[in-house]
């Protein structure tokens, strides 16, 4: 039996525990709120409560097959028709447990815990709101990373990417990612700081979610979404500091005293909304402005100048705040900035974006003008 010396057994072992160390060692992950959170990577269960769509682009349907619960409420409620696109091609989605959601206080800590995920992907508002269950869920030993887009802020959106592409042991792609959504965002404001130095000046906007039909005034938004999107292009948003809060009605008389140069109804393929402006997988040019006319023909309107030029618009509202809300900013730039933006096409964006990193084939109408 051969012996190795003493020495070059401690040196294996060394190296044996060194290897096991490296691969099994908790990592330390930023989150979009700058926490540094220890993770044991690779991880091999995920339990996720928002952002599906981000983490479909960054981690791929491979990503899929670790998720062991998520929120089902806020995509297969909010949103059906695309939560089912998404089912038909995620082997495990139809069945995945649900783990319940902040905004009906159904969110478990219960069933997170018994889930025994190695790590909590939770939205920004959902961890500061349920701070129980998240002490619950940490206390047990579950890590948890806030990803959050709503903030709409640079930053957060790359944060938020490079920390799914950690967790997921998708880093590259979501490296490819960041830099996508860096590029574009720095050339839309780019491209709006050129036109405002050859003279254009702010128009005035009003946004509108278009929801219930056009006999009620739907909600408007303050310095958030919509609202923020606006200003960020450098336009007047007409509901700012007219309404309460965040968002909510603006009176018509408001509207028509303010006269917008533009008008943005956001849109959906919403289940039981039959009077709404429809946008989305399966909807058509024509239904989109037909279901866009009833709103352009309100008492009052045939008189404002985004009516009189056709510049009442529908803008799918699944667009804000994510990964690829880029596309609508582009979109809203080209309203406002024409000459600026001929050369970009929002829709070509939005179907590259599907194309390389979606597992879902692009097709229907996301955000058109009334006027063709």
């Amino acid at each position: 039996m051969m012996h190795l010396p003493f020495k070059s057994l401690l040196v294996g072992a060394a190296l044996l525990a060194s290897s096991l160390a490296a691969f099994a060692a908790p990592t330390e992950i930023t989150d979009a709120l700058g926490r540094k959170v220890s993770v044991e990577l690779p991880v091999k269960r995920i339990a996720v409560n928002f952002n599906f769509e981000e983490f479909t682009a960054v981690a791929g349907l491979d990503g899929w097959s670790k998720v062991v619960g998520i929120s089902r409420a806020p995509w297969e409620g909010w949103r059906p028709l695309i939560f089912n696109r998404y089912k038909a091609v995620i082997p495990n989605l139809a069945a995945m447990p649900d783990i319940g959601f902040t905004e009906d206080n159904s969110l478990s800590a219960e069933k997170v815990i018994g889930l025994k995920p190695d790590v909590l992907l939770m939205s920004e508002w959902g961890y500061k709101s349920a701070t129980t269950q998240m002490e619950q869920i940490e206390g047990a030993g579950i890590p948890i990373l806030v990803i959050d887009y709503n903030a709409q802020l640079l930053e957060r959106h790359l944060a938020s990417t490079r920390a799914l592409g950690k967790v997921t042991g998708a880093a590259a792609r979501a490296e490819e990612l960041a830099i996508l959504y860096e590029r574009e965002y720095n050339d839309v404001l780019a491209r709006v700081a050129k036109a405002k130095a050859a003279g254009a000046k702010a128009k005035k906007v009003y946004v509108e979610l278009g929801q219930a039909g056009a006999e009620t005034i739907g909600n408007t938004y303050n310095n958030t979404m919509w609202g923020k999107i606006v200003t960020t292009l450098g336009a007047e948003n007409i509901a700012a500091g007219k309404i309460p809060g965040p968002w909510g009605p603006l009176n018509a008389e408001a509207v028509i005293a303010e006269n917008p140069d533009l008008i943005l109804m956001a849109s959906s393929s919403w289940v039981g909304r039959p009077k709404a402006v429809r946008t989305g997988y399966d909807i058509l040019e024509t239904e989109t402005r037909a279901s866009l006319m009833p709103y352009a023909q309100r008492a009052g309107w045939a008189d404002l100048k985004a009516i009189k030029t056709g510049d009442i618009n529908a803008i799918e509202h699944g667009l804000a705040r994510t990964l690829y809300d880029f596309v609508a900013m582009q979109y809203i730039a080209k309203r406002l900035y024409p000459e600026q933006f001929a050369d970009v096409d929002p829709m070509s964006s939005f179907k590259a974006y599907h194309e390389k990193y979606l597992p879902i084939a692009f097709s229907g109408t996301w955000m058109l003008p009334l006027k063709p």
